[in-house]
């Protein structure tokens, strides 16, 4: 039977680097907004003898999701693996000056989106599933006001369901990537050098044992 992985924000960074590290043992379904990454991301999947689903799909979208995850349960019956990795990085800002519209997204993707995704996952995953998230402490930090705020609130939506669901299931993992030299990192740290960090490549291989 064919194993079954959903990773959100799977277009760069982690989360393409995660995919391409599950390719081998799953199907991967690919959930990012960003068409030609997909695609790219989907080229590497299959020079590999994977196969990918690619879903274009915004998951601050709530019908999408909705229509996503239906999807997955009328062609597979359920997950054995959901990775999240979508989030929003609102540029730094002090707190008292966070753009409104820089707030509401950071809500809408970091928050509400994770919010709607585990009550949409959660049936697909069952008592087996595992879902996986990834820290990024920046809470209390001067300037990270709006990136540290609901990226903490996303952690603790997850730490949640992890300790409702320790005896039921799924299992829930929460895990503390190394530094990358991902887009949302350059947001917070332009002028970094980069040669000390990371490669997602490099960091997904390290973190595969603790998804599978």
């Amino acid at each position: 039977m064919t194993r079954t992985a959903l990773v959100t924000g799977a277009s760069r960074g982690l989360g393409a680097a995660l995919a391409k590290a599950l390719a081998p043992t799953h199907h991967v379904i690919a959930c990012a907004r960003t068409v030609g990454a997909l695609e790219e991301l989907d080229d590497a999947i299959r020079a590999g003898g994977g196969e990918a689903t690619l879903a274009p799909m915004d998951v601050t979208v709530d019908a999408a999701m909705q229509q996503l995850c239906r999807s997955i349960h009328d062609r597979w019956g359920g997950l054995d693996l959901w990775v999240h990795t979508a989030v929003y990085a609102a540029p730094l800002s002090p707190a008292g000056h966070v753009a409104e519209k820089e707030m509401t997204k950071s809500l809408n993707v970091n928050v509400a989106a994770t919010r709607r995704l585990i009550s949409y996952v959660a049936p697909l995953l069952g008592e087996e599933g595992r879902a996986v998230f990834f820290e990024d402490p920046q809470e209390g930090k001067a300037y990270f006001g709006a990136y540290g705020a609901t990226k903490a609130a996303q952690i603790a939506l997850a730490r949640s369901w992890q300790a409702e669901s320790r005896r039921t299931g799924p299992k829930v993992e929460i895990l503390a990537p190394e530094p990358m030299p991902t887009a949302t990192r350059a947001r917070f740290h332009p002028g970094e050098d980069r040669e000390g960090l990371t490669a997602p490549e490099t960091e997904a291989a390290r973190l595969l044992p603790s998804l599978i």
